[in-house]
């Protein structure tokens, strides 16, 4: 049997968005990040629910959801698969971004922002910036 890649969901209760959407993002971003590649395995509905404590059915709806995005497949009796990946930042952009806004990150919290402040001025700039775009 293959081995389940290397992603592991943190499911936050009172984040007030849906258990099985929080899964998907997960790995949507796990996708967009390289975490996640073409042919990996997704841990089993078992493995989640064993380290997440949440109802089986909802893995399969969030699994179901990436299926029907053409993001994942299911194998019978084998497990989820990728199938392709997100964007293209792991590829282009790497460490060199990375360490950036890692770099970034230190100096706002150096200037006594903390993690909701710093997330909401990235999101703040990150949407004044792709405002207009399609994708966004």
């Amino acid at each position: 049997m293959a081995e389940s890649a290397a992603v592991e969901f943190r499911i936050d209760r009172r984040s007030g968005v849906a258990t099985y959407l929080q899964i998907v993002q997960q790995t949507k971003q796990a996708l967009r990040l390289g975490v996640l590649e073409p042919g990996d395995r997704l841990p089993t509905a078992r493995e989640v629910v064993e380290a997440t404590a949440i109802n089986p059915n909802t893995v399969l709806k969030a699994y179901r959801e990436l299926e029907r995005e053409g993001l994942v497949e299911a194998r019978r009796g084998l497990g989820t698969f990728v199938r392709r990946t997100l964007g293209s930042a792991a590829v282009t952009t790497g460490p060199p971004l990375r360490a950036e806004l890692t770099e970034w990150i230190r100096t706002a919290r150096a200037a006594g922002l903390d993690k909701d402040d710093v997330s909401a001025l990235f999101t703040d700039v990150l949407d004044s910036t792709f405002k207009g775009d399609q994708d966004s």
